[in-house]
């Protein structure tokens, strides 16, 4: 028993020092496919994501342009809903509605979303054409299943975590934290 704590134990520090994913965008493709699109869109978003949630404060969290409007923690807890119908997609997997259960905390909240977009992106790569012209969206609301070509993914749910992420960099700004100086989402790097 105490070799498996041990071992849990140096797993989880492990895993609390790994990298999370999209610090940069790796080096583009040679050939552009659908699959390379939709993965090169979910990796901008995920860089953009991943500069936009890095070092938020409490008071960022909190922050709500208005009282009638989401709150940046309830934005990247929508933002997570996004991601999960985009892994959902390159999997042919329906999203429940409504959504099962969100990350607590924004530390597990924000390497749960990332994860989801790595997911994602890697699954696109590896795809075929016709396996990427054979994903759908799929919503199931308790148990009344709708269907949706993969051509909503890119207007809906991955076009709409890009916008809320802008939001988060918005936000931010107004509470004086504005994103990390360097980042460059024009080449995909932090300098």
């Amino acid at each position: 028993m105490r070799n498996f704590i041990l071992v849990a134990l140096t797993t989880i520090q492990i895993m609390a020092q790994e990298p999370l994913p999209f610090s940069f965008i790796p080096t583009a493709p040679d050939e552009i496919t659908t699959a390379n699109t939709l993965t090169r869109m979910i990796q901008g978003l995920g860089f953009r994501y991943y500069w936009a949630t890095e070092g938020l404060t409490l008071k960022d969290l909190k922050y709500r342009p208005t009282e009638e409007a989401q709150s940046t923690l309830e934005t990247l807890q929508h933002i997570y809903g996004l991601a999960m119908v985009i892994k959902n997609t390159t999997e042919n997997s329906a999203n429940p509605r409504p959504m099962q259960e969100i990350p607590n905390g924004y530390k597990a909240l924000r390497k749960a979303t990332l994860s989801l977009l790595s997911i994602a992106s890697e699954k696109l790569i590896l795809a075929t054409e016709e396996e990427v012209s054979q994903m759908k969206v799929v919503f199931d609301r308790q148990g009344k299943i709708s269907s949706f070509p993969v051509w909503n993914l890119m207007n809906g749910p991955l076009q709409d975590a890009i916008y809320h992420t802008g939001q988060i960099v918005s936000f931010r700004r107004t509470t004086g934290n504005p994103i990390p100086k360097g980042v460059n989402v024009f080449l995909g790097v932090k300098n």
